[in-house]
């Protein structure tokens, strides 16, 4: 189980996220949804962690899919 202050590394990103690089778990909202910090740590997504794995979910009207996913260090 993933907690605050806890490394990830990117394994698939996006425009956000770039894959190989090295991310830091924020706050935890609830047992699933956790902040996932961007660079400089003073912005984040919020990121989830459920039986698909660990990852932060991006879509827009279109249903257009961006995911972006992480496993631990």
């Amino acid at each position: 189980m993933i907690q605050t202050g806890n490394k990830l590394i990117c394994t698939d990103g996006n425009e956000f996220y770039e894959k190989g690089e090295l991310y830091t778990v924020g706050e935890f909202i609830n047992d699933k949804y956790f902040e996932l910090l961007l660079e400089g740590n003073s912005e984040c997504w919020y990121g989830t962690v459920d039986d698909k794995g660990i990852y932060v979910h991006f879509d827009d009207a279109i249903n257009h899919y961006s995911n972006a996913w992480f496993d631990t260090v």
